[in-house]
């Protein structure tokens, strides 16, 4: 009898990761547009951005645990070059422009990795 293709097991921390990041850059557009205030509650966008952190971390150490093996290899090097845009904000500061371009610039490998651990594992 022949096996059901099977997504990566680690598939809902890569969807956990997308939503931090959708999350936070939101928040940060609409800050940045003045649709929302957060002088009073700025720890928002914060935590945000280390749930963003850690979520991203948890899917990329999927590599090492998850099953099917190659199908979490794959989704979690499609996700690790957004390791360098997200480690790289805190020290560019966030009042220039740089602050959402480097932000956006991890945009393409979180949805990399988000598709690439929705997809079945054994494509011929």
């Amino acid at each position: 009898m022949r096996q059901r293709p099977r997504r990566t097991n680690a598939a809902p921390l890569f969807a956990a990761a997308a939503i931090a990041y959708g999350a936070n850059a939101a928040l940060g557009t609409a800050v940045a547009t003045k649709t929302i205030d957060t002088r009073n509650f700025r720890w928002v966008h914060h935590a945000l951005y280390i749930a963003t952190c850690v979520t991203t971390a948890a899917a990329i150490s999927a590599a090492v645990w998850a099953r099917p093996r190659s199908a979490s290899r794959r989704a979690a090097l499609a996700l690790l070059p957004a390791t360098a845009p997200l480690a790289a904000i805190p020290y560019l500061g966030s009042h220039t422009a740089r602050h959402p371009l480097v932000a956006l610039a991890a945009a393409p490998f979180i949805v990399a990795g988000l598709a690439c651990s929705r997809r079945p594992s054994d494509r011929k």
